[in-house]
């Protein structure tokens, strides 16, 4: 498993192994999780194919970073819509990491960034935040926040949440993504030090 994502203690690693080792039939947080959603359990398994195409979600997140940029076209609900689409991106990436086959998150998790932040919190991802916790309920499932979906006047309660306090919150999570993967964070949104 190490050879796959660099540890980076090993508290990190036993908890890593131990998420992973659910079962379908275990009495887990994961289990409990597939039952509350209704969803197929799966083993999860890590391959080389999923931890490739980890890193071209976690690249796509922060791509879609840039449509949060304060000059970036478009208004609120377009905002609400693009973070939700980088929040899923991020946490997919996360998932597809630990073993979830895609098409199982397509058909059990599709635009709810809830369940992503769900699942991928049972599976050692660790993300306590509970402004971001906040936020992701404010947004799932992300698509209702498209532009197609709303009529003048008729929006979702965005939680009184500002474009720069949105911003910081997927940075973090975002940044934790990368933290927990092992990926390598873009040269444009490298933190200085």
């Amino acid at each position: 498993m190490n050879s796959l994502v660099p540890a980076t203690s090993p508290d990190e690693t036993a908890a890593v192994a131990a998420a992973l080792s659910s079962l379908p039939g275990d009495n887990s947080a994961l289990a409990a999780l597939w039952n509350i959603y209704g969803a197929e359990p799966v083993r999860l398994v890590r391959t080389q194919e999923g931890r490739k195409l980890s890193l071209a979600r976690y690249v796509r997140a922060e791509e879609f970073m840039s449509s949060l940029a304060p000059d970036a076209p478009g208004d609120w609900p377009d905002f609400l819509y693009s973070t939700g689409i980088v929040v899923q991106l991020a946490l997919s990436s996360h998932l597809l990491d630990v073993g979830f086959p895609d098409s199982w998150c397509a058909r059990y998790i599709s635009l709810n960034v809830d369940r992503s932040l769900a699942f991928a919190n049972v599976t050692a991802f660790g993300y306590d935040c509970a402004e971001t916790a906040r936020l992701i309920q404010v947004l799932a499932p992300y698509w209702k926040w498209n532009r197609m979906h709303l009529t003048e006047g008729n929006y979702p309660d965005d939680g009184g949440f500002t474009p720069d306090q949105v911003r910081v919150l997927i940075g973090g999570l975002v940044d934790h993504v990368c933290h927990v993967t092992g990926h390598a964070q873009s040269r444009r949104r490298a933190t200085p030090s």
